[in-house]
């Protein structure tokens, strides 16, 4: 059990996200940064759907009320344990009263938390990430609060210390700045062709500014206005999280894993789903550039990441083991 105590901007619990439920207006949700808490669980041999924390921009707290071992993932947030720093990408087993503190992000966006066993709130729909906007999963479908107690799956609690990570060295991929300039690559979607070579070309060309008004909803991004060749007026259709729609501004809005389910905007492609967790640690003010590939493309790049995270749960296997 841990008990929090400064909550930070809007710290949630979540998981991998709730699919298959878009046909009843249900969004997917979970974490923004997949890979991390993909990583997190993988470095204490947990389940891959096990829950943990999700933090923005740090400024977050907890408090070990009984043994308890966690892995810390995402953004470089300055964690220590009792003072003492505690890198991202490590595993470590916490003594009752051991505070974790984190400070604001260095690098990055968002900081995750897994624990062994993940922690125990109420699966509702399938997943126990947490619906803000519905204000259902996680911890009473909001974000955390200080004095907020959470429970650890008691078949997972482990008194046996823990204390090993990642180096930069081994998993160079694990270690990307999320400030200054990210590429994400994007697979073209149907309206992509209601706009001429010159403006598909600026498109690809341009720099776009991440606004400081992005959220887990949206990304909006600031840049020259984009003038469709062919003007639609659209009924509202089916969208997934990584849909670049382009509303009557010009500039682009990138859906996020809290947005609806449906919209009536044109849409420009849909950012790869490998590519989300680029996304996730790009910092406000930052600067976007998009690379179009093709779907085969982008189903290999999802492949990679499975394996990177396979990967490194067999090379930790014999750590968790002792």
């Amino acid at each position: 059990m841990i008990r929090i105590l400064t909550p930070g901007l809007g710290a949630t619990v979540q998981d991998l996200g709730r699919s298959g439920l878009a046909n009843i207006g249900v969004g997917r949700s979970g974490a923004m940064d997949r890979r991390a808490l993909r990583v997190a669980n993988a470095l204490l041999g947990n389940a891959e759907e096990a829950a943990g924390l999700e933090i923005t921009l740090g400024g977050f707290s907890f408090e070990a009320l009984e043994p308890v071992t966690i892995a810390l993932a995402g953004a470089d947030t300055g964690a220590t344990l009792g003072g003492r720093p505690l890198p991202r990408w490590w595993a470590r087993t916490l003594l009752p009263g051991q505070v974790l503190r984190m400070g604001h992000s260095r690098t990055g966006m968002r900081g995750y938390i897994a624990v062994s066993g993940g922690l125990d709130v109420p699966e509702v729909l399938g997943s126990r990430a947490t619906d803000a906007k519905g204000g259902f999963g996680g911890h009473h479908g909001r974000a955390l609060k200080a004095g907020d107690t959470l429970r650890t799956a008691a078949e997972a609690r482990d008194t046996r210390p823990l204390d090993f990570g990642l180096s930069p060295r081994a998993w160079p991929d694990l270690w990307t700045d999320g400030s200054g300039e990210t590429e994400v690559r994007f697979v073209p979607a149907m309206e992509w062709a209601d706009h001429d070579e010159e403006t598909r070309a600026l498109f690809c060309a341009t720099g776009w500014t991440i606004e400081p008004a992005s959220n887990r909803i949206g990304y909006r991004l600031d840049g020259p206005e984009m003038v469709p060749t062919i003007r639609r007026e659209l009924l509202s259709h089916g969208i997934l999280p990584g849909t670049i729609q382009l509303p009557p501004s010009g500039r682009p809005v990138i859906q996020m894993l809290d947005a609806n389910t449906v919209g009536g905007y044109p849409k420009l492609g849909v950012v790869i789903d490998a590519d989300l967790p680029l996304l996730a640690q790009a910092t406000l003010g930052s600067t976007l550039r998009f690379r179009q590939i093709s779907a085969a493309a982008a189903r290999a790049a999802r492949r990679r990441e499975d394996d990177l995270v396979s990967a490194i749960r067999r090379a930790t296997s014999h750590q968790r083991k002792g």
